[in-house]
């Protein structure tokens, strides 16, 4: 087997932009980290994976035209051990969200469905970005269901997958015109959602927002007149703050760059500075929900990204 060859196929250097999603989960309802979290973070990563194999099965004949070096075209990984890979990881990621219990199986299912829709039906139609945002915004609730997995707990954690949805709806439209260009209106689109992220991240939670739901402190369906140590760490200045620059710095240079020249490589570049701009986001989104330990694990993940991605090509 062709080590190098399938390290390209399932783009390796891009799996550390799925564990901040879980964490980010388990952040936004104001939970530790634990076993379920762990296991949450293993799901999510087959199922990435399951994506990227199925992703280069599915665009094969493509990718003979445009990127013959991909390890399908030109000869290193056969389509079919592909299409074996992508059905393996996905039941794998599915057996590890039912052993994080019936929450985050009932995330997980939903999120395999629209990596597989994605792939095989939706990626070249005008739902292809919508889905991508979809599933990852369902990344992040397998977190939050994965790590507290009481009644509702779960609703508390839509607006940090809306944010990271909305990051990723951005960065897929451009990438649609990765190869060809020609067109700043995806870039300036997504540099104004930047900003507005940006913006949404720098502002304060409502206060009581991620306090446990137990009886007796604050959370949903109990009252809380006194605000937990945990509310009152909702924005960690001066880490909030830090890492909202940092995501917004990673990801607005590149497409204001495609803005000004659409050409097919600043647009590649575009798409670079928003996947490696995923990370930082999902630390603010951490350090934004009151946990500053998770954020800064969270962040310590791109410099690694950056490492790897300079030995194994994603492109």
């Amino acid at each position: 087997m062709n080590a190098r060859a399938w390290a390209e196929l399932l783009r390796l250097p891009a799996l550390f932009t799925v564990p901040g999603d879980a964490l980010a989960g388990a952040a936004a309802v104001s939970a530790r980290p634990g076993r379920r979290t762990l296991q949450a973070i293993g799901s999510s990563l087959c199922l990435y994976e399951a994506g990227m194999a199925l992703n280069d099965w599915a665009d094969r004949q493509e990718d003979a035209v445009e990127r013959p070096h991909r390890p399908i075209p030109s000869g290193r990984v056969q389509p079919a051990a592909a299409l074996m890979a992508a059905c393996a990881f996905t039941a794998a990621g599915l057996v590890l969200a039912s052993r994080a219990g019936r929450p985050a199986l009932a995330v997980a299912t939903p999120l395999a469905a629209t990596v597989w829709a994605y792939d095989l039906k939706l990626k070249h139609t005008p739902a292809g970005p919508v889905a991508m945002a979809a599933a990852r915004g369902l990344d992040l609730l397998l977190g939050a269901a994965a790590t507290r997995p009481a009644p509702g707990a779960t609703r508390r954690a839509l607006p940090s997958a809306a944010l990271l949805s909305a990051h990723t709806l951005a960065l897929t439209t451009v990438s649609r015109r990765e190869t060809t260009g020609g067109a700043a209106l995806p870039p300036l689109a997504a540099l104004v959602t930047t900003g507005a992220l940006g913006f949404l991240l720098s502002r304060e939670l409502p206060a009581g927002r991620g306090a446990a739901v137990t009886p007796g402190l604050p959370g949903i369906g109990a009252a809380a007149p006194r605000p937990s140590r945990a509310s009152r760490l909702r924005l960690p200045f001066p880490l909030g703050s830090a890492l909202t620059a940092a995501y917004t710095a990673v990801a607005a240079r590149p497409y204001f760059h495609a803005t000004l020249n659409p050409s097919p490589a600043l647009t590649q570049r575009a798409v670079g500075g928003g996947i490696r701009a995923t990370i930082p986001l999902q630390a603010a989104l951490s350090a934004r929900a009151g946990a500053p330990v998770t954020a800064l694990l969270t962040a310590a993940l791109a410099p690694l990204a950056a490492k790897f991605a300079k030995k194994v090509s994603v492109t």
